[in-house]
């Protein structure tokens, strides 16, 4: 076979594996994430064009903390959003209706505080329909927003929430009270370059209960207004 021919082989040998290559990119974009796609359908943040501020509390355990912090907000005149645990709710049925009579915004924490991502759809699903079941039953609200425990969450986790009528909530900010038991530095995360938009997330712990009326008067004084979860995303459309 002449050198010319071999050469001729070869090159269109090179040529269909290049296409083939090309082709299975194309079809099956190997190494690309979805997870920015995903993320794309849940709140980390509020309205950016508003001067809207978010404190947004979970529950499952600080039942003796909460007069302490529904007595500050009272104080300052605005309404915060508590994230319930199913199973707390069960428990604290008292604490519960007084969140709702004192006028604050209830959303949905899952019912034994699990990791959603790892679980299945049906058990996301049993999860977030439980809780919001056992909050209706015993409030007549039907809460509408979702928290992940632990800000875990999957594919099947916001599909489940979805198709439940609930918009996936996380944070712009986070106090880490839980475990930081330092009101100076629960003040600090709470505020920190703090602007329109952002969601606190905070939990019913004593040194929260010290750091509220700081945190508060600081937004007051940044022009900033401490409104529920809702009204900060109104009208932010996701995919």
């Amino acid at each position: 076979m002449k050198r010319s021919t071999k050469l001729a082989l070869l090159t269109n040998a090179c040529l269909a594996v290049l296409l083939c290559i090309v082709g299975t990119v194309c079809f099956y974009p190997l190494g690309i994430s979805t997870a920015g796609k995903l993320s794309d359908r849940v709140y980390y943040e509020g309205n950016r064009d508003s001067r809207y501020v978010s404190l947004m509390f979970n529950v499952y355990w600080g039942t003796e903390f909460l007069p302490a912090i529904l007595d500050v907000l009272d104080e300052y005149g605005v309404k915060a959003t508590f994230f319930i645990g199913g199973s707390w709710a069960d428990d604290h049925t008292k604490e519960l209706r007084e969140l709702v009579a004192r006028g604050h915004e209830l959303g949905n924490h899952g019912y034994f505080h699990r990791d959603q991502d790892g679980l299945s759809y049906e058990k996301n699903v049993e999860e977030i329909r439980l809780c919001g079941q056992l909050v209706q039953s015993l409030t007549d609200v039907k809460t509408t927003l979702f928290a992940p425990p632990s800000g875990a969450y999957s594919a099947d986790t916001v599909d489940a929430a979805d198709s439940l009528g609930y918009r996936v909530i996380l944070w712009s900010k986070d106090t880490i009270d839980w475990r930081d038991h330092d009101r100076t530095i629960i003040f600090s995360r709470a505020t920190q370059n703090v602007q329109g938009g952002d969601l606190v997330l905070m939990h019913p712990t004593a040194e929260t209960a010290e750091a509220l009326p700081s945190v508060l008067r600081f937004y007051r004084e940044n022009n900033l207004e401490q409104v529920p979860v809702s009204v900060n995303i109104s009208g932010l459309a996701k995919a």
